[in-house]
């Protein structure tokens, strides 16, 4: 028997997963809310709703919300997130030699994030780890999670069908989304769902440390073939 990579294309989303960002988003959350005077929201609420669009993430936090509520909503929040807010937001422990591991052993790279383009652009630029990526999709580029689109564009532009695409993420959304789009899901549980959360949507495997990625994939997650396939 011979072993080969069941995959080709792994695909990252961005805050919880390779960034240490939840901290900061629920503190931006609570200040556009407070900033606008809305009645509170829980904190499991708004982890809750990280990974969505932000449009989509403020309707399922106030569902009477009108366009009106959104944009001024969408402007307070980006105007801390962008800025104002002093919420540390590092990478997670060993991130850019997971990537730099992975991309080595001959991984193609991608992102699929409900962040804004403008605010992706920002990580890959001050973190350096924009070269790694082969592509990456974020929120108004399509559908938010957990419709499949984001990450179908990213498969459409590598070229990689979704039986060879595997999606890392840490929230619900992010396994969700795999599954819509017909590719297997590793679920981590540094971000906002804790491993009871993740566990019943099906991940090829729960990892509580992104470092643990590449062996996973070199033992793990490989299929064996016979010699003569």
């Amino acid at each position: 028997m011979k072993q080969t990579r069941n995959y080709q294309l792994l695909v990252f989303d961005w805050d919880g997963t390779l960034m240490d960002s939840i901290g900061r988003i629920v503190h931006c959350l609570q200040g556009a809310i407070r900033a606008l005077e809305l009645e509170e929201r829980p904190r499991q609420a708004l982890q809750d709703v990280i990974g969505l669009g932000l449009r989509d993430a403020i309707l399922q936090l106030y569902p009477e919300a009108d366009e009106t509520l959104c944009e001024a909503f969408t402007q307070a929040y980006r105007q801390r997130y962008l800025g104002d807010d002093p919420t540390p937001s590092p990478l997670f422990p060993g991130v850019p030699r997971v990537l730099a591991e992975l991309e080595a052993a001959g991984y193609w790279l991608g992102v699929a994030t409900g962040m804004s383009r403008k605010g992706l652009d920002r990580k890959l630029s001050s973190t350096g780890l924009g070269s790694r990526f082969l592509v990456t999709r974020c929120a108004e580029e399509a559908f938010s999670k957990p419709h499949p689109a984001l990450l179908e564009a990213v498969m459409e532009y590598a070229g990689v069908p979704p039986e060879e695409t595997l999606m890392i993420g840490d929230s619900v959304l992010d396994l969700q989304m795999a599954a819509n789009a017909s590719t297997d899901g590793v679920g981590v549980t540094t971000g906002v769902h804790d491993a009871g959360r993740l566990a019943p949507h099906a991940p090829r495997i729960l990892l509580d440390d992104l470092r643990q990625l590449p062996h996973w994939l070199a033992t793990g997650g490989v299929r064996a073939l016979s010699d003569a396939s």
